[in-house]
């Protein structure tokens, strides 16, 4: 949310990693890197626990809004059904900067049970053992990761090999586009290649003094999902290379999205006149987003919006479709950026066997799974529930189901300080668009010095 220092978040409940939260994410860096030497000695934790024995867990997570809270309750309930000695204390509306604090401390009032929306925090928590392993109750359960869920939940879910979170509802980003914006211009289908896009985007703006009536599409930095690593999973880019350098200067493909999004916003008027345009715009959450009200023609979201865009009274028709991809790639489309909900056992807990079993079902049994899903709205994080019949079957919302069961989809790469990385790249990418950095490639190579000086001081 522009002006606003902390995550933003959807109706779904997941934080958005916006410009403002990326700063917001930062600023607990040091937090949670002090949890490497304060978890890693936490006393008392351990699978030492008897899961039949009468006990009570507590449940940590950040979904606030009623109808959130009230479908987090209903598995809560059906959890107790099927385990009846066990007792489910939640938290609800539970930042990542208060977990934190609870992980390094430990003791009688921190959490058994913790889940997270800032998916780009695993690497963190898995390297200072604030969560526990999850390997060894994986295999004493007989659960196959690799047969249970999408490959690209599993990547972010763990890092260097150590897994210490699972997947509980996910996110897939896409694109949505005015159906009736696309008749008047005679766009029959929504476009499958940049160079496809970037005609349909112009094709669809109206220009309207030193500003727009409509745009077809806000590549500015500063849009609404805008980011280098939304736009990266459709180029493929890697950020890193084998040894875990920062690769990004010598990546064809990051040098790829860069030159598409600098062109882009030059043949839709440039910087200046986007960012204008772009001051007009109403709320990323509220009734007023600049898609809801035909500000702009198309815009990259997740699966939240379609809903969102009919609550707000959208009078338009609505078509959903996967990003398009770079040319020459066409064999490709479908797939996207992924992102999502992780949870994971406190490695300071003496209950873990028995908090395993919450863990467990809430992310591994397949009604539970999908009734969460339906009932906020996100995408189902295991194969079995994005194939079940009683998923729901709106056709806008199973686009982003099947762009998270795509094998090209990914999210971006763990790291040990969290998106720091992705914060420098996009920096760069506000540099770069308005003019202020010349030259990409010089940008690129001071972008690549600063990221790994930036992870060799957080170890």
């Amino acid at each position: 949310m522009p002006g606003h220092p902390r995550a933003a978040r959807s109706r779904s409940g997941r934080a958005r990693r916006t410009p403002y939260a990326r700063t917001a994410a930062l600023a607990a860096v040091t937090a949670v890197c002090l949890l490497a030497g304060a978890c890693t000695g936490s006393s008392g934790g351990g699978a030492q626990d008897d899961p039949d024995a009468e006990t009570t867990l507590t449940f940590w997570h950040g979904w606030s809004a009623p109808s959130e809270v009230e479908a987090i309750d209903a598995n809560i309930e059906a959890f107790e059904e099927k385990h009846p000695n066990i007792t489910v204390r939640t938290v609800k509306n539970v930042s990542d900067d208060k977990l934190n604090q609870a992980l390094r401390a430990g003791g009688g009032d921190s959490p058994d049970v913790v889940s997270s929306f800032a998916t780009d925090n695993v690497g963190r928590f898995c390297a200072a053992n604030a969560l526990a392993d999850l390997k060894p109750f994986l295999a004493k359960s007989g659960i196959d990761p690799a047969k249970t869920f999408p490959k690209p939940m599993l990547d972010y879910t763990q890092y260097e090999g150590k897994r210490c979170t699972l997947p509980l509802l996910g996110d897939a980003y896409g694109l949505y586009y005015n159906k009736d914006a696309f008749a008047k211009a005679g766009i029959e289908a929504p476009p499958k290649t940049f160079s496809e896009f970037d005609e349909v985007a112009k094709k669809l703006t109206k220009e309207k003094g030193d500003s727009y009536s409509q745009l077809g599409f806000m590549p500015n930095y500063h849009g609404y999902e805008s980011t280098v690593e939304h736009f990266g999973a459709q180029f493929g880019v890697d950020y890193f290379d084998a040894d875990g350098r920062a690769a990004n200067a010598s990546d064809p493909g990051m040098k790829a999205l860069f030159t598409w999004q600098r062109e882009l916003v030059d043949a839709l008027g440039g910087f200046e006149k986007l960012e204008r345009h772009r001051s007009t715009f109403g709320d990323e959450w509220g009734a007023k987003h600049p898609f809801h009200t035909g500000q702009v023609a198309m815009q990259l979201d997740g699966e939240w919006r379609g809903k969102m865009a009919k609550e707000a009274g959208a009078d338009f028709e609505i078509g959903t479709a996967p990003l398009p991809v770079p040319d020459g790639q066409e064999d490709s489309y479908g797939k996207g950026y992924l992102s999502g909900t992780v949870v994971g056992v406190a490695n300071s807990s003496p209950r873990q066997n028995a908090a395993w079993e919450l863990v467990r079902f809430l992310t591994t049994d397949t009604n539970a799974v999908v009734d969460f899903a339906n009932a906020i709205h996100n995408v189902p994080s295991t194969l079995a529930a994005m194939k079940s019949p009683r998923l729901n079957e709106d056709p806008d919302y199973r686009t982003f189901v099947e762009i998270a069961q795509h094998p090209g989809s990914r999210h971006a790469p763990g790291s040990v300080n969290g998106a720091a990385y992705l914060l420098t790249l996009q920096d760069l990418g506000y540099a770069y668009e308005s003019g202020r950095e010349k030259s990409l490639d010089a940008g690129l190579r001071k972008a690549d010095r600063q990221i790994d000086k930036d992870l060799a001081q957080a170890g």
